[in-house]
């Protein structure tokens, strides 16, 4: 039972201290529920990440989220979203709404979106080496499921992007007792980013960003990287560099009109740093019903 806490405690720390890179450009709706419906049409975007794969029970994450355009006002999203660290799984199921205000005529809005569901957290027994019939894993396994949401808000313009999200609301406000023991849970997230054009023949252009991350227990965690794009911004590559000693770096195409496909290596932290490899995502993005 020991051994099962202290992966939970490990999965839990890694998924705030290396989260998903898709939600830096290619999928901003993963952490910040504002982003829901903010372009045209139904997004649907599937992920994958392995980390540390040379170790046994490693962690392992499948997303799946949808974002559709309701109104130029009103979008829906859904989150889905499934790790894996040794024996101890986690689902999370979040359906969200988002109202976009303009507030000029250049298509310039803010946006306020939040997002309500579910968490499932156990322990898979098929995967034990030892007594299945463990009471404290049995105990663990008979948990309801917990209601939590996420609250987001940005403002976007043609070429400035400015957004803060609180996730984890249940912990975060006070509406769960187990939240005061809680440590390396997301706590805050604001970003900033601008757009530069840098040739509208070539279709090139650069988006810096900042971001920065609140974690519970933890030294607060601050982003810093840009997005390259080019040939009709057809092809991207972008970098971060993470206050944790880590980089990410990943390179994006747009394969057609509907499919862009993204692929993320990130660098392990620098508590890690020579032990095992770090991480690879991939992502898989459909654009349907875009006018």
């Amino acid at each position: 039972m020991a051994l099962m806490v202290s992966g939970i405690t490990f999965g839990t720390a890694n998924a705030q201290l290396a989260p998903l890179g898709a939600m830096y450009y290619h999928n901003q709706y993963l952490n910040n529920p504002a982003f829901a419906g903010i372009g045209k049409g139904l997004e649907v975007d599937l992920g994958y990440r392995q980390q540390w794969s040379t170790i046994p029970g490693s962690p392992k994450v499948q997303l799946l989220t949808g974002s559709y355009a309701m109104t130029p006002k009103a979008g829906l999203g859904l989150n889905v979203y499934n790790d894996q660290t040794g024996l101890f799984k986690r689902t999370r199921v979040m359906g969200s709404y988002a109202y976009h205000l303009p507030v000029s005529s250049k298509n310039d809005k803010l946006s306020f979106g939040l997002s309500l569901g579910f968490m499932d957290e156990l322990v898979d027994q098929g995967l034990m080496d030892g007594d299945p019939n463990d009471p404290s894993t049995r105990n663990f396994n008979e948990r309801q499921q917990y209601v939590d949401g996420d609250f987001g808000v940005a403002y976007t313009s043609g070429k400035l992007s400015l957004q803060a999200a609180m996730p984890n609301l249940r912990n975060n406000l006070g509406f769960s007792k187990d939240g005061e023991r809680v440590v390396n849970e997301a706590r805050f997230f604001a970003a900033a980013s601008y757009r530069i054009r840098l040739s509208e023949s070539e279709g090139m252009g650069l988006e810096p960003k900042v971001a920065f991350r609140g974690v519970k227990g933890m030294d607060n965690i601050f982003d810093v990287g840009a997005n390259f794009t080019f040939v009709e911004d057809k092809i991207g590559l972008m970098a971060m560099y993470h206050s944790t000693k880590s980089t990410s770096f990943g390179f994006s195409a747009k394969l057609s009109k509907n499919f862009d496909l993204m692929g993320i290596y990130s660098s392990n932290t620098a508590a890690l740093a020579g032990q095992t490899n770090g991480s690879f995502e991939v992502n898989l993005k459909l654009n349907l019903f875009g006018k």
